[in-house]
């Protein structure tokens, strides 16, 4: 599945990184400890966090995570957006819980 049909079929709002919507995914990882992210998130999953700011891009960058979704009504803030744009990493946007967000993906990737 690609990050772009994520968003189609979870209702999910891209905020940036639009060029990397075909992006492949390959899991789903949750956590809001950026340390635990770095050293437990497996290359091509998808990022379910509450973090707002542009260190979940460099994060996601770094561990090659296909997008990020902030979850829970939650809004990145400006540099944030502005960052996923220049990686190219989809900054993805849902009212949803994370409890919500991670169940549907899981249905989605079984």
């Amino acid at each position: 599945m690609k990050v772009k049909e994520l968003v189609e079929r979870l209702g999910l709002k891209v905020l940036g990184g639009a060029d990397g919507l075909d992006r492949e995914v390959g899991g789903c990882y949750v956590s809001d400890l950026l340390s635990d992210v770095v050293a437990g998130a497996p290359m091509g999953d998808v990022w379910i966090t509450l973090h707002t700011h542009k260190t979940i891009v460099a994060v996601a960058s770094l561990k090659g995570l296909s997008c990020i979704i902030v979850d829970g009504g939650h809004a990145p803030d400006a540099d944030a957006i502005e960052q996923s744009d220049k990686e190219g990493i989809p900054l993805l946007a849902t009212p949803l819980s994370t409890f919500e967000t991670a169940g549907r993906i899981y249905v989605l990737l079984r």
